[in-house]
């Protein structure tokens, strides 16, 4: 991990990349890009400002829907909640694409760039382990946080990398297909009911390799068919510096997310596969690549093509320091920040007759603002935390 006080090489303040070229090199920043990574970075912190739960406990019936879609879906389905992961996923897949290309115009060895991926391999694992050990307050040895499968899915998009795209498709297919495979024939009682919750082959894994399972019904190996979302982003990323028209570009990706979406869907709706996060079955990867493909499609057309900048800042300083704020809002704003704000916020509001549920959503929303600040903070002085 590595401190940065000067904007990363090739990189440029948002008035000057107000007016860039969308035209890309290695050394450019994809402005669409940012706002995608921000935009999901931006939600996460919400999560960690305790909103959406503040929202779900204040009974408020015209809101349900709305905040239906800020939790994760019980087992089948799916909701906007349940793209976050797959977006960081394939959000850090494009952003290889640029600075792989931009290691390789510097005339850096494929050994030396595989020695830079092991080392921020090895810290993302470190760190998604570690995450579990506060979690729990004790040392335990658990492989369910992002940043854990993050550093499996970067080392196989590495590897794969050089490699023509449509390959690379094929090793991602192959990676989906051989987990299916491995749900629907690998039995091993009581661990023997293909897609239920905490009887399946992902279950039986974890009790290999962590001697539990998880009460959520997550499980260690959605490492990897998740993969895949990494491959399709350095694909895509990919993509974006061929030489193909900005229109053409935006198009292509555009039209291969909605193709895999309706797969995904109807691989589901066919009863191929059901669509299971928590598992990550095959249809839910499909699906969920397909909504992350033509999203950076749709925010490369605004951004990139059509040069919108009403709103970017606003979420490119949440998504410049992604793993920083991931961590400070992982370990510090459910348990430590919103109670604070929440004495002082909260203790007005309730003091002023307003019910606790009321205050716990203000108490949410000032918190999200607070963690919003260190992230604009950080941009403005030029702080970036890269690994």
């Amino acid at each position: 991990m590595r401190y940065q006080r000067v904007v990363p090489a090739g990189s440029k303040t948002m008035a000057e990349a107000g007016d860039a070229n969308p035209s890309l090199t290695a050394g450019e920043r994809l402005l669409s890009l940012d706002v995608y990574r921000g935009l999901i970075m931006f939600l996460l912190v919400g999560e960690g400002a305790a909103f959406y739960h503040a929202l779900q406990e204040w009974d408020v019936p015209w809101l349900r829907t709305s905040v239906a879609q800020f939790h994760h879906v019980e087992w089948r389905g799916l909701v906007l909640w349940d793209l976050i992961q797959p977006g960081f996923m394939f959000i850090v897949g494009v952003a290889m694409a640029f600075s792989l290309a931009k290691r390789e115009d510097r005339g850096q060895s494929w050994g030396k760039q595989l020695r830079h991926i092991l080392v921020r391999c090895v810290i993302l694992f470190l760190l998604g382990t570690g995450l579990h050990c506060v979690y729990a307050d004790a040392l335990v040895f658990e492989l369910w946080n992002v940043l854990t499968q993050l550093s499996f899915t970067i080392l196989v998009a590495f590897l794969v990398f050089r490699w023509r795209w449509w390959v690379q498709v094929l090793v991602a297919i192959g990676l989906i297909v051989a987990t299916d495979i491995a749900y629907r024939l690998v039995h091993v009682s009581p661990y023997d009911a293909t897609f239920q919750p905490g009887q399946n082959f992902g279950a039986w894994v974890d009790t290999l390799l962590m001697g539990k399972t998880n009460s959520g019904h997550w499980v260690a190996v959605n490492a990897v068919p998740t993969a895949a979302h990494t491959i399709a982003g350095c694909v895509a990323g990919q993509w974006l510096r061929a030489s193909a028209s900005d229109a053409r570009k935006a198009a292509v990706l555009v039209g291969v997310g909605v193709a895999l979406i309706v797969a995904g869907y109807a691989m589901d709706g066919l009863g191929v596969a059901p669509i299971v996060k928590r598992i990550c079955t095959s249809s839910f990867i499909v699906v969920s690549a397909g909504w992350c493909v033509a999203a950076l499609g749709g925010f490369y057309l605004v951004y990139d093509v059509w040069r919108w900048r009403a709103g970017a800042w606003f979420l490119v300083v949440v998504g410049m320091n992604p793993i920083l704020i991931y961590l400070v809002t992982e370990l510090l704003a459910w348990g430590w920040l919103n109670p604070k704000v929440d004495v002082f916020v909260g203790g007005v509001l309730t003091a002023v007759g307003l019910s606790a549920a009321v205050a716990a959503v203000f108490t949410a929303a000032v918190t999200w603002a607070l963690l919003w600040g260190l992230c604009a903070w950080l941009y403005r002085r030029r702080i970036f935390v890269r690994i």
